[in-house]
């Protein structure tokens, strides 16, 4: 069995930066990632990089920022007054709300975002909503680990159930 449309895949990989060569994130054979192939729920090139493969193939590739997370927009960084973070007795908990944390939030019309801390002043946090790995070229090696045909109930809702995938 080869991965095409429509298959649930598992994958044991290593993710990295590209260029420095810094580890970003990794899975196990025991814990692996698993998708519903074609769907859209992943990068688009890390699926073209999978497709044919078999249980057992190894895989090595890169793909740039332009075609994984883009590049950082200017426009996904927003001065936030800082009574927005006050607790319901107007406390501020700056060990909560300290630089580099990533925080969720939501925006106006409800739409769920995670936001990282830059900078803090008294009156203002500068955070950040572009993706954690924006501006970034990706390196990918790993494994097949396991494909099987999807079932329409996961065709129907977009993604992988069961072991490894999401339950509802």
């Amino acid at each position: 069995m080869t991965i095409q449309e429509n298959m649930v895949v598992s994958v044991d990989y290593k993710l990295s930066n590209h260029k420095t060569g810094e580890h970003i994130e990794a899975t196990t054979a025991e814990q692996p990632m698993v998708f519903l192939y074609g769907v859209g729920g992943i990068i688009p090139q890390f699926e073209e990089n999978l497709l044919g493969k078999s249980v057992g193939d190894a895989f090595d590739f890169s793909i740039v920022a332009e075609h994984a997370y883009g590049h950082s927009n200017e426009e996904q960084i927003a001065m936030i007054p800082l009574d927005v973070f006050h607790d319901e007795n107007g406390q501020f908990d700056a060990t909560y709300f300290s630089i580099g944390s990533l925080i969720p939030m939501s925006d106006s019309e409800g739409n769920q975002l995670r936001g990282k801390i830059m900078e803090v002043t008294s009156e203002m946090i500068k955070m950040d909503f572009n993706h954690p790995l924006a501006g970034q070229d990706l390196h990918f090696s790993g494994s097949i680990v396991d494909i099987r045909e999807a079932t329409s109930d996961e065709i129907a809702h977009g993604h992988a159930h069961g072991p490894g995938g999401h339950e509802h």
